[in-house]
């Protein structure tokens, strides 16, 4: 129990006093009965003055302990001595008693629920959205789990997972996933040159491999152009045995009818994002930020030649040797094994655009 530890400090309290207080009874046996009473008169007054400084005492359990058996002992008519009042007294005895055969407190109802098991009914519901709180049922007793329906509703709606026919729409997250080995997404980013001449850029990129699988510069992006790019793509593809399901573009005008008509007597159906959603291009938003970041807002742009010049060497540099997190820190296309050993070795370093970019390998020996 546990009031086991304070209930046996209290008792050894008590034990002390007693042992304390019988040694004041054979000292006050061998003394007189004037020098009784007057002790008496002087402890009396001392009371009282303690009376008037501290209306309420604290009582340690000792304390209360040896007051209570004081109180069997004496009558009534003397408990006016004590310190506290005499229903304060009963009260310590019965609340003494109570710890003695008090038991731990069993909560009514059924017993909790295991937080393994909630967490395999969460686990269940996300990765099957189709199934509903009997289908999730019936797999938990495959599993030796037996719970009710009732409870795999509470613990879903506890973590914030909707019923079956909420969690079987397809989100656009759990659609790009599904798809991502056979999906492209394209888009364009803009560069102004020295004399403030505006040049756009058109990138592909596999959403599932994240290699950028076609770049193209110009200053005019009309329907020619973007039909040839096109049909670049198209080529460059079949040429690496590369059939993509799906192409994602937003809502440009330069994505015109012929440029999706083309993709679309492919096979590839042309899937156009939400207005003003860049979220729903993220991969693509994202490579144009770090092209943008790591390359092409440290250098001045003087003309199309020098910028296709530099976005070749950052693609074949991101496809070839760049770390992503996705790719569990691979490039998407990279050109040599990591290393097995830990063992130190000699890195030599590779300048690229005159030192913007660094890569590292392992020296000759």
């Amino acid at each position: 129990m546990s009031a086991a530890p304070s209930l046996e400090v209290a008792l050894l309290s008590l034990v002390y006093l007693v042992v304390w207080r019988l040694l004041e009874l054979l000292v006050l046996l061998a003394r007189g009965d004037a020098s009784k009473d007057l002790e008496i008169v002087v402890l009396r007054h001392e009371l009282s003055i303690l009376r008037r400084q501290a209306p309420r005492p604290a009582f340690t359990p000792g304390d209360r302990l040896l007051l209570s058996a004081f109180s069997r002992v004496l009558p009534r008519r003397s408990w006016h001595v004590f310190l506290v009042r005499p229903e304060t007294l009963l009260r310590w005895h019965r609340r003494l008693v109570a710890k003695q055969w008090t038991y731990p407190h069993r909560s009514l109802g059924r017993p909790p629920v295991d937080e393994a098991v909630r967490g395999l009914i969460v686990r269940l519901a996300r990765e099957n959205t189709g199934w509903g709180y009997v289908r999730i049922v019936g797999e938990l007793r495959k599993l030796g789990v037996d719970v009710s329906a009732t409870l795999v509703r509470n613990v879903l709606r506890a973590a914030g997972v909707p019923p079956a026919p909420q969690r079987d729409r397809l989100a656009w997250r759990s659609f790009i996933r599904q798809h991502a080995a056979t999906m492209l997404a394209c888009d364009f980013f803009t560069v102004d040159t020295v004399l403030l001449r505006r040049l756009y850029v058109l990138v592909f990129i596999c959403v599932g491999s994240r290699r950028i699988e076609y770049v193209a510069c110009t200053r005019n992006p009309d329907g020619a152009w973007m039909l040839q790019q096109a049909r670049n793509l198209s080529m460059d593809l079949d040429d690496r045995g590369q059939q993509p399901r799906f192409l994602i573009h937003d809502r440009d005008t330069k994505f015109t009818r012929a440029f999706d008509a083309l993709f679309r007597s492919e096979g590839t159906r042309v899937i156009r994002t939400p207005v003003r959603a860049p979220n729903a291009n993220a991969h693509m938003e994202r490579w144009v930020g770090s092209i943008r970041r790591e390359c092409l807002d440290r250098l001045l742009i003087f003309n199309r030649r020098q910028l296709e010049r530099v976005v070749r060497v950052y693609v074949r540099h991101y496809n070839g040797e760049r770390p992503h997190r996705a790719l569990e820190l691979q490039a998407p296309d990279p050109s040599r094994s990591p290393r097995a050993d830990s063992a130190p070795v000699a890195i030599r370093r590779r300048d690229l655009l005159g030192g913007i970019i660094h890569e590292y390998e392992v020296a000759a020996a």
